[in-house]
């Protein structure tokens, strides 16, 4: 399944791994693509998007929504600690 978060906080390279290697952390067979100029971030895992979402939060970023590529359901939102 592919997620889009709404990534706030990245701004170089460096950003794009630490992003990056935080969500392979939880699915190392994930498939991310960063896109800086935006802020998106669109993942391809079989991890849930509460999981993906806390491994950015963990990373230092905020995530300011959530769009599931399969229903395309929106959720926008305060980061916070997952549940």
């Amino acid at each position: 399944m592919t997620i889009e978060f709404q990534v706030e906080g990245m701004s170089c390279q460096h950003c794009v791994a630490a992003v990056t290697n935080a969500i392979r952390e939880h699915d190392e067979a994930a498939k991310v693509h960063v896109d800086l100029a935006s802020g998106r971030v669109a993942v391809e895992s079989v991890q849930p998007a509460e999981t993906l979402k806390a491994a950015i939060d963990e990373a230092g970023y905020t995530v300011t929504g959530i769009a599931n590529g399969a229903t395309n359901d929106t959720t926008n939102g305060a980061s916070g600690a997952a549940r």
